[in-house]
């Protein structure tokens, strides 16, 4: 394969390599461990901070819009800097976020604390599809695979460990059950620093892509849009399953079992599913398969919440296959490193805001009604919606095809967004 620039010996090497491949799938096991964390502790933490269902409806939703506000920064920074500082730094922030949070009994704090933690998360989520481009572009669906599943297991063992931590630290054991992930994020963070930067790489020779200019993308659209209601499906599960499920009459450690039992079944899903969709023929079949997966799974829910819920949420993690699928779908959509960069980063930027709103507004409206009717119309009109889109996104094209001139030389007076860091490309060794 041929690349526009060749990298050296040192960081063409296996060993190297390895040191990106190991930095990155570290990175995927702690993109949503903060986040899967707080679903089963929900009610004690309302407790803790005196604050009602609408505020605990922020609580959930501050991930997704933290996720859409901060991804955007993540280009310019790497631009800026090299890739794996401005991860390291996103890993160290969201290391301090995850203790500040749980250090001092007061809303705001906590607030102010979930912001800091999503700054890993975000960063991470807009800058590893690009990654995987660049380092390896000739095993995309495997590195995807690979970074997405230890996101689902980080997911699954933040699910199914929080709410036993809680229970064995006894009075205020939540705080425990939140803040042991920052060692984790900690231990990311490490490797980054140890990735070198590669010679030949400068400023001068980067190729910068006009965020702007994917506004005029109908594909950009349908992918944030595609990307941002599969992410309200996976927040509402995460963030309010549990809850839904103690309020049928579910102990709280069973209602985390159950949710981390559906995080458990999306971690092989991960690694398959980005194989599956960088075939073309497949991607349509394979997201019939998983609208149908989340209509069985919310059914089975609605009408019989205590009977074969193991089944349900199996279901519903089947479902969330899309996420796999969207992110294989980024590096697919995409003709070089840098445009992929550029679409993630834009896509999931509209997209987390839109989803944002789906478990703010469950909160709200449990709130209100004291109820969950408001949510299950909530997830069906999204599933409709789900399949829409991705039924588009699925027929093969190019975003770069779409906005003439997307990329651009950098120069002291082109108003561009620069993208994918100081590193030059890398000419990927066949085994």
């Amino acid at each position: 394969m041929t690349s526009r620039a060749a990298a050296p010996p040192t960081a063409s090497s296996r060993r190297g390599l390895l040191l990106v491949g190991t930095a990155i799938v570290l990175t995927g096991f702690n993109l949503r461990t903060a986040v899967n964390s707080v679903g089963p502790v929900l009610e004690e933490i309302e407790r803790g901070l005196g604050i009602s269902s609408g505020l605990a409806g922020l609580i959930t939703s501050m991930p997704l819009i933290c996720f859409a506000l901060i991804g955007f920064a993540g280009p310019p920074l790497a631009a800026r800097f090299r890739d794996g500082h401005v991860l390291a730094a996103a890993l160290l922030v969201m290391t301090l976020g995850l203790l500040a949070r749980v250090s001092v009994p007061n809303v705001v704090v906590f607030l102010l604390g979930t912001v800091a933690t999503m700054v890993g998360g975000a960063l991470g989520n807009v800058l590893l599809p690009g990654l995987v481009k660049r380092w390896f572009p000739d095993r995309t669906g495997l590195l995807v695979g690979a970074y997405s599943t230890a996101l689902a297991i980080g997911g699954a063992v933040a699910s199914v460990s929080t709410a036993p931590i809680a229970e064995a630290a006894g009075i205020d054991g939540w705080r425990w059950g939140l803040g042991i992930w920052a060692v984790f994020a900690l231990i990311a963070a490490l490797p980054w620093l140890a990735v070198p930067v590669r010679p030949g790489a400068s400023r001068g020779t980067h190729v910068a892509v006009r965020l702007r200019s994917l506004t005029h993308s109908r594909l950009a659209w349908l992918m944030a849009a595609f990307f941002g209601l599969q992410a309200m499906q996976a927040y509402v599960i995460v963030g309010w399953t549990a809850q839904y499920l103690r309020d049928q009459g579910m102990s709280a450690h069973a209602a985390g079992f159950l949710v981390g039992l559906n995080a458990l079944v999306v971690i092989p899903l991960n690694a398959v599913v980005p194989l599956g969709a960088v075939r073309q023929h497949w991607q349509r079949p394979m997201l019939l398969g998983f609208i149908a997966c989340y209509l069985a799974g919310w059914t089975g829910l609605l009408l019989a919440p205590l009977t074969l819920t193991w089944l349900w949420v199996c279901l519903l993690g089947l479902g969330m296959g899309t996420f796999a699928m969207i992110l294989a779908l980024f590096g697919l959509r995409g003709r070089t490193p840098e445009s992929v960069s550029a679409l993630s980063t834009v896509a999931q930027g509209w997209g987390y805001a839109l989803a944002g709103v789906g478990p703010l507004l469950v909160g709200l409206l449990r709130g209100l009604t004291g109820g969950y009717t408001g949510m299950f119309v909530l997830v069906y009109v999204g599933v409709a919606l789900l399949l829409v889109t991705g039924w588009s996104i699925c027929r093969e094209r190019y975003v770069d095809d779409e906005v003439p001139g997307l990329t651009a030389g950098r120069g002291p007076a082109d108003p561009v967004a620069e993208v994918a860091g100081l590193d030059a490309p890398v000419v990927q060794p066949r085994s």
